[in-house]
């Protein structure tokens, strides 16, 4: 299902999304249309980024009762 929403856009912006989406074959509106549900994707795509390494378990670091030293860390790829 497809609703109409009303925009209001400057002359400059305006006159750029008419370039825009005659170059691309398309309407102002599809053209919109396509911005926003990219840049939604984007964001959904980042906030299930995010959730999955904030599940992750976090690196043990310290080890034996000292912590790694520089080259090792890099070495070993720890975080």
């Amino acid at each position: 299902m497809r609703r109409n929403v009303t925009i209001t856009l400057d002359e400059v912006t305006a006159r750029w999304a008419r370039v825009e989406a005659a170059r691309r074959d398309t309407s102002v509106s599809d053209f919109v249309g396509s911005m926003l549900r990219e840049r939604m994707r984007q964001d959904l795509e980042y906030d299930r980024a995010m959730a999955a390494w904030l599940a992750l378990r976090p690196a043990e670091l310290k080890r034996a009762g000292s912590y790694p030293g520089r080259d090792e860390v890099h070495e070993r790829g720890i975080r």
